[in-house]
This record gives C-alpha cells, sequence and structure tokens, in this order.
C-alpha cells in the first residue's frame, strides 16, 4: 500500500475534531516520548555490555524447530513480538488462543507473510493462514497453517562435491478449541504437528536422516475486565498466559539415540486500555517469556562416568523426559563461573532470571479504523543477545484489515533487518452486513 494513501486517509478522517485530540493531544504525545525515551536508554544500556568484559560465558537455551516461536503477524510484530493480552483477533493461535472466546466477529481469516534474510538470500520466508469461528456466544474454533522455507541449499559431501539442491522445509497444523468461563475470563487448549524436512532424506555422517515430526498442545487462559477512568471514556485491564510447544522430543535419525526438546514456552503479561474518547484508545502491553527446557550444564572437562557420558559439574543433566524438563527448567541454570579461578560470577538464580524475555509495546487506534504501533523486545547478551525496536500500522475498511511492520536491530544484525512484514485481515461479518445494505 502507497504511503501516500495511508495519509490522505488520515487527512480524510482529521476533520472529526474529537475533545481529545483538542485538549489532551499534547499529553499523549508527552506520554510516548517518555515511553520511547525509556525504551531507548534501556537499549542504550544493554550496548555497553560485553561478554567478554564480565567474564561471562554465552549459555543459550537451545530447542528444535524454533520456526514455531517466530512471530507469524505483523500487529504483533510491529509492539515488540508480543500478544499474549492484546485484543484478539484472526491471529490469536500464536500469542493466545483462549482469547478468541472474546471475539467480535463471527468468522474470519487472516493471512501472514514474512521475509526472512533478504538483505542476504530471497527465497527465505515464513508464511502463515488462520481461520477461526465462533460456535455460540461462549466457544469458538481456529486452525492455522504455518509454512517455512529454508530455500534452496546445495548438499556437499565430506570432501565438498555436491550432492544436488534441495529446498527444506518446516511447517506446523494447528487446531484449537476456546471457551468461556464467565463473562471475564475464559481458557484454551490447542493441538500442533510439527514436520521439520531439513536433510531432505540425505544421509549425513555416514547415518541416514529422515524428517523429524512431533506432536504438541498448548493451554491458555485470557482475562478482560473493564475499567472506567476520570474524563474518558473507559478502558480496559487484561492478562493473558500460554504455556505452548508441550510435546514430544524430535529426531531426524533413527540412528541418533538422542532426541531433541520443542521449544515449549511460558508466555504472560498484561494489557491496559484506554479508551479516551470516542474515536481514540491507546494500550500499552508487556509480554514475558520463558523457556520450559533444560539449561545446557557446564561439565568436567576430560570427566566421563561408566557410561562414557559427561559429568555435570553445575546444573542439571537435561537429558530427561518432558515433563522433567519443564519442571527442571525453573531451577536448572548452571550459573556463570571464572575458568581460571573458579570463582561465581552469577549465581543460578540470577542466570535463571536472564533467560526471561521481556517485550513492550504501545498501541494507539483512531476510530478503530487507523492504528500505529511500536515496541522494543529484549533478551540478555548471554541468551541470544536479541535487541530491537519495532514500529508499524495497521488499516481496517469495512470488510479487509491490513498490518504491516518493520524491524530496527540494535548491536547486531538480525534476520528481519530491513524488512516489511505484513498482514491481510478478512472479517465475514463486515462482508455480511455490507452486503445486507
Amino acid at each position: 500500500m502507497r504511503l501516500e494513501f495511508m495519509f490522505d486517509k488520515i487527512l480524510y478522517l482529521q476533520p472529526k475534531k474529537t475533545p481529545f485530540m483538542q485538549k489532551y493531544f499534547k499529553y499523549l504525545a508527552v506520554s510516548l516520548l517518555v515511553l520511547c525515551g525509556g525504551l531507548f536508554n534501556m537499549a542504550h544500556a544493554q550496548l555497553g555490555f560485553s561478554i567478554d568484559k564480565a567474564d561471562e560465558k554465552l549459555n543459550t537455551v537451545g530447542a528444535a524447530v524454533t520456526f514455531t516461536m517466530l512471530s507469524p503477524d505483523a500487529r504483533a510484530g510491529s509492539m515488540g513480538d508480543l500478544g499474549v493480552s492484546s485484543s484478539p483477533d484472526a491471529n490469536s493461535m500464536h500469542w493466545n488462543p483462549a482469547k478468541y472466546a472474546f471475539i467480535d466477529s463471527d468468522m474470519g481469516f487472516s493471512v501472514n507473510y514474512t521475509p526472512w534474510m533478504r538483505s542476504l538470500v530471497n527465497d527465505i520466508n515464513l508464511a502463515n493462514v488462520v481461520g477461526y469461528k465462533r460456535l455460540d456466544r461462549y466457544s469458538a474454533v481456529a486452525a492455522s497453517l504455518t509454512y517455512f522455507s529454508l530455500g534452496e541449499i546445495t548438499f556437499t559431501d565430506e570432501f565438498g562435491n555436491s550432492r544436488g539442491i534441495e529446498k527444506p522445509n518446516e511447517f506446523t497444523l494447528d487446531a484449537t478449541y476456546s471457551r468461556k468461563f464467565s463473562e471475564k475470563i475464559s481458557g484454551a487448549v490447542a493441538a500442533r504437528f510439527i514436520y521439520s524436512n531439513l536433510t531432505m532424506g540425505r544421509d549425513v555422517g555416514g547415518a541416514s536422516t529422515h524428517a523429524g515430526t512431533s506432536v504438541a498442545a498448548d493451554v491458555a487462559v485470557f482475562y478482560t475486565t473493564p475499567l472506567e477512568f476520570k474524563s474518558m471514556s473507559g478502558g480496559s485491564f487484561s492478562f493473558g498466559m500460554n504455556i505452548s510447544n508441550i510435546g514430544q522430543k524430535i529426531s531426524y535419525s533413527d540412528a541418533n539415540t538422542v532426541r531433541d526438546f520443542i521449544p515449549t514456552n511460558l508466555r504472560l503479561g498484561p494489557a491496559l486500555t484506554m479508551d479516551i474518547d470516542d474515536y481514540n484508545s491507546l494500550t500499552f502491553m508487556v509480554d514475558f517469556n520463558k523457556l520450559l527446557i533444560p539449561t545446557s550444564p557446564i561439565y568436567w572437562e576430560d570427566s566421563v562416568d561408566i557410561d562414557g557420558v559427561p559429568v555435570v559439574r553445575y546444573g542439571r543433566d537435561p537429558n530427561v523426559s518432558v515433563v522433567s524438563g519443564i519442571v527442571q527448567s525453573f531451577y536448572d541454570a548452571p550459573g556463570n563461573f571464572d575458568d581460571e579461578t573458579g570463582d561465581m560470577i552469577l549465581s543460578p538464580f540470577g542466570e535463571e532470571l536472564r533467560e526471561i524475555q521481556i517485550s513492550g509495546g504501545v498501541e494507539y487506534w483512531y476510530d478503530k479504523q487507523f492504528a500505529l504501533r511500536g515496541g522494543y523486545f529484549y533478551e540478555h547478551a548471554t541468551k541470544g543477545n536479541r535487541k530491537y525496536f519495532t514500529v508499524g500500522a495497521g488499516l481496517k475498511y469495512n470488510v479487509f484489515g491490513l498490518d504491516f511492520s518493520y524491524l530496527i536491530p540494535i548491536g547486531q544484525r538480525n534476520p528481519l533487518e530491513n524488512t516489511l512484514r505484513f498482514s491481510l485481515l478478512f472479517d465475514f461479518d463486515a462482508f455480511q452486513r455490507q452486503n445486507r445494505m
């Protein structure tokens, strides 16, 4: 969509002079500047952090099929990759399927597209389609398909000779049922099939390989309640929680006895919406994420048990069941130690806190037709060091809605650098109302 059209749309709406625009605009502007300034200061402080300076080692929490954690839609992607407590929309499947029970429309769907690593290649992308249907005033169902293409990859043998070109890919199929327990709270369960074909059946290191498959489930809750504000039309407070990808480990070879965890994740956070007047609303949101899989321990050098397995020095043995891994993930961090002196640099509890990813976002709506969004994503330097700002906008016009987002990396390169992400939403209720007119 041309930017000129979007600005024309804004100018077209401008003659609706509202009390908020006349009286409170400067306060809104100041608030947004303060928020952006705070996020910038946080990011600036992190830029000066050096792992080497603190003698701290990188210890990320590793998992397979990490594409299941990627944000599929542009709305959430423009607010720091969050959405567990945002207002319900067609793309709630990924963030919190319990929100479908509170969605206003009877039926709709969304198509999402994310180019990946566009500054390097042009054939890696993430595509997603999701649809929902209300069953009654208390319940709803939804389903989605997410497809991740890794583009063309040239396979080689141990001597570097080409063994052909393949197109590895991964996808998930999801379905959920969401139901209200009261006028303020809802819950949902979701089922997921995961398919990951990275080797295309070729032999790797002399071992035969195959596509990895897994099944998983999500358990989610959503709470929302109206609020009253002085000098405002009203608002609401929401809170969401979603434990996603609770499922079996995955393997790509029958010869490999070690199976990898899929990224079981705990996501929770609040949202505060202020309806300034009949035309303007503002929402502030925060998401907290923690992977519920074991953290890699620190092993004794050149030390193995009778079975030839390395002996854990700090932390916990990661070779446990899925359920044990979920429980263990809250206390198994080894901490950080100086290799030369053996002194503790960081306690295990401190490292557990570092595994929490934080997203903060703000969303402004004018007349429920035009939206402006911004956000910030933070991950500690020893856990991946992803830090970036996001911005975006949305336009809703009768049947269709269009969202796009843009990512601004901080301190390091990002696969989404210099790329736009798009989402197209379709509202069947609005379509039917339009046809009846």
